[in-house]
């Protein structure tokens, strides 16, 4: 294979195998209303095979960062439905990433009384609020009654997705928000169906995935997986838990017959990530996470050693609107400024040049 080449995911067709990674911006306002300057930053980015969309709440209380857009009112519908004409009209695929934060919110961010969680144990560290940085609150233990609407929040969101025009959904499972708390050991201490061994910590992921492929089609159903990530106090350091966990995981998905399986972990190639793809039996998007970004030469022999079937590529797509034809071409690329990741501007988010805009040397 060949990170250049066309491939079919399920029923998303990839010009080329590199994925634009979720990658939150958080310039979405108050009320999470895709705007004019979310339409031109996805438009820029549609020569890259696929994107996959910032983390988008499904639900309020589901709202992790102030400017996060959302996907479940009719003006949030009708902004996200203006990305996808955009996108669409560039040539470009793109699926949205359903994110619920779990615990990692407070309810001056969520604007609801509660944040809720596997167990009552609050996320460590502090958030930002518009009050100042406050520590994280201990969450609403979700009570099992409370799980079916979890799961329907979900799939009202993928359904409000597509009726938006997006071509699927990427259900999060990963980075610290609530299906992966459900995953831990360490955030989920429940001792009913959803806690405890395993299997049973691998329940949301596997119920809330084939709920939404349920009403979507697996075959527009993706799921954001990121094992060992250890991040925002969901931890998962015992080495043969994780395979078990994960393990289980896939082997639920399989039936799915999923779009995709994203995977961030440092070693794709290892034993983990390699049972994750073939119990899945899904195509693989390798992501080798925040601390090792892909570069063009990694990206173009996972692809080519069958470790994967595409690439995740972050803080590359974010400075490289055209990142596709740069890394093809092996071109120059432009150099992300982080400082600029978060904020509310076009200054760092839709003013990044393409090739044709650079200056002839």
């Amino acid at each position: 294979m060949n990170l250049f080449d066309s491939a079919d995911f399920g029923a998303l067709h990839l010009k080329n195998r590199i994925v634009m990674a979720p990658l939150t911006r958080l310039r979405a306002g108050e009320r999470g209303v895709p705007n004019d300057l979310l339409v031109e930053h996805y438009r820029q980015r549609a020569g890259l095979g696929l994107i996959v969309t910032e983390g988008t709440w499904p639900v309020q209380e589901g709202r992790s960062y102030p400017g996060q857009p959302g996907i479940e009112t009719d003006e949030q519908i009708a902004g996200w439905a203006r990305v996808a004409d955009a996108v669409h009209a560039a040539g470009g695929t793109i699926v949205m990433q359903l994110m619920h934060g779990g615990r990692v919110s407070h309810p001056e961010i969520a604007q609801t009384p509660r944040i809720v969680g596997p167990s009552a144990i609050a996320a460590p560290g502090q958030t930002h609020t518009a009050t100042g940085k406050v520590d994280m609150p201990v969450p609403h233990a979700l009570e099992l009654d409370e799980m079916p609407e979890v799961i329907e929040g979900f799939v009202r969101a993928a359904r409000n997705a597509v009726a938006a025009g997006l071509d699927g959904v990427e259900v999060h499972g990963a980075n610290g928000y609530l299906v992966h708390e459900f995953l831990s050991p360490v955030s989920n201490t429940r001792t009913d169906i959803y806690g405890g061994s395993p299997e049973n910590r691998a329940r949301l992921a596997i119920e809330v995935t084939t709920a939404v492929a349920a009403t979507i089609g697996g075959d527009r159903t993706g799921i954001r997986l990121s094992p060992q990530h250890n991040i925002q106090g969901v931890l998962e350091e015992d080495s043969d838990d994780v395979l078990a966990t994960y393990s289980a995981v896939a082997t639920g998905l399989a039936p799915l017959h999923l779009a995709f399986v994203d995977v961030l972990h440092p070693e794709p190639s290892g034993h983990l990530v390699r049972t994750i793809r073939s119990l899945a039996g899904a195509p693989l998007i390798a992501n080798t996470g925040f601390q090792s970004p892909t570069g063009r030469a990694d990206a173009i022999a996972l692809v080519a050693d069958d470790v994967a079937d595409a690439v995740g590529v972050g803080r590359a797509a974010i400075a490289n609107p055209d990142l596709a034809a740069r890394w093809e071409h092996d071109l120059e690329l432009n150099e992300p400024r982080p400082h600029l990741f978060y904020g509310d501007g076009a200054e760092g988010y839709t003013d990044y040049p393409a090739l044709a805009e650079l200056p002839a040397v």
